[in-house]
């Protein structure tokens, strides 16, 4: 079963029973693990209970009479369990209580006379927060890109990102379209019959076996969560984005997503969500003047760190150089895709993607950018250490601990 794996500990029976629901109520949270009384000791079988359980969160009810108690087991939890998240729940009338749960080890402090509303978002923040720091092995990248201007190419971009990735990781790829019309469908000739409206309808009961029924499968074994094939115009909460993501990356290796022309609140989530933000643009004035207010707008989230620029249908223009489109877009450049038209368009129109094409040079440039992308070293913010090798004298030095990337290195 798919959710949170929460545990409940406390003194009050009563309370037991309110915590419960007001967590079921979340639709987020499934409750494991639940006690009437606190551990006491390092050894105590509540702590062991805990672990066998594989419980992410722990629920820590204190008393407003005496919260020595819950603020002695806080500690105890956080000294003796690894990756486990400690929310305090009580009154907020106590401000000392407050701060000495809070250094106890809690990451939350939950009002106990508010609703599930409180509990949700402190787990959507818990979720959020895991997904996007999960650089680490056994857990899925995450791609977003998006279109600085509509036709920039982001579609095309995604699509052969993934399939690249797909061929180099011999599998484990999921491209997900959240783009308001969905296009990568028609990109791969594929007629899907479900979809990423159909996830988000299902997420109370989604779990791996739903999920891969939702997919269609697609060239070289890409699986491919499509997007509506009529405008959706409804937009998941942030709890939703999270559930349907904390699937994903425990289930692929590699999530891209198609967020496509699409600029909403579920945009800066994903983009929040993300390993790395790609926004796709051309090297006129109005793809450059988009892209800096896109900058802009991503900028209440953690994915303005993740940004960066992949310049399609590329080509050397006299006197413009990458200083000049990083400084009119306040981007960085991480890619170039090179300008072909002639081989693109056929490739979309009878959907066989170009990077099948394997005597191409714009194939060869999108599986050197899924290789880069692969081999990129995590951020301690949950990020990529990105960095393009552009065409001057300063970019030819070597920076300690960072990846230096090129296309041709890349694609060796």
């Amino acid at each position: 079963m798919h959710g949170i794996a929460v545990a409940v500990l406390t003194e009050n029976r009563e309370h037991l029973s309110e915590l419960q629901n007001r967590l079921e109520a979340t639709r987020l949270a499934r409750v494991v693990f639940t006690n009437v009384g606190f551990p006491t000791g390092p050894t105590h079988s509540i702590l062991r209970q805990i672990q066998d359980l594989r419980v992410e969160v722990v629920v820590v009810d204190i008393a407003a009479e005496n919260p020595h108690p819950a603020i002695k087991a806080i500690e105890l939890i956080q000294a003796n369990t690894l990756q486990l998240a400690i929310f305090a729940n009580g009154s907020m009338q106590q401000p000392t209580t407050i701060v000495a749960s809070m250094r106890a080890g809690a990451g939350e402090y939950l009002d106990d006379s508010a609703g599930a509303e409180a509990l949700l978002e402190a787990l959507t923040r818990f979720s959020s927060n895991r997904t996007r720091n999960r650089g680490g092995v056994g857990k899925a990248r995450v791609f977003t890109f998006l279109s600085a201007k509509g036709g920039a190419g982001a579609t095309t971009a995604a699509v052969n990102t993934a399939l690249a990735l797909q061929q180099q990781a011999h599998g484990s790829v999921v491209l997900v379209d959240f783009a308001s019309v969905g296009h990568a469908q028609l990109h791969l000739n594929l007629r899907p019959s479900f979809g990423v409206p159909d996830a988000l309808q299902n997420l109370h009961r989604l779990d791996v076996s739903l999920l891969d029924g939702l997919m269609t499968i697609a060239k070289d074994g890409l699986h491919l969560l499509a997007g509506p094939q009529q405008p959706y115009p409804s937009v998941p909460t942030p709890a939703e984005l999270a559930r349907l993501f904390d699937l994903l990356v425990n289930h692929y290796r590699y999530v891209v997503v198609d967020a496509s022309s699409r600029l909403d609140s579920t945009t800066r989530l994903l983009s929040d969500l993300s390993n790395a933000v790609l926004m796709v643009a051309q090297t006129d004035v109005v793809s450059l003047w988009s892209a800096s207010r896109i900058h802009a707008f991503l900028e209440e989230g953690t994915g303005r760190n993740r940004l960066r620029l992949v310049l399609n249908r590329h080509k050397k223009i006299p006197g413009f150089t990458d200083d000049d489109v990083e400084q009119a877009t306040r981007c960085k450049v991480l890619w170039k895709i090179p300008n072909a038209f002639h081989a693109v368009s056929p490739a979309i129109d009878h959907g066989t993607p170009v990077v099948l094409q394997e005597s191409q040079e714009v194939s060869r440039a999108y599986r050197a950018l899924a290789a880069a992308l692969a081999e990129a070293t995590p951020t301690d913010e949950g990020g990529l250490d990105l960095v393009y090798a552009q065409e001057k004298a300063d970019s030819k030095r070597k920076i300690p601990g960072r990846l230096v990337i090129t296309p041709a290195r890349a694609g060796q």
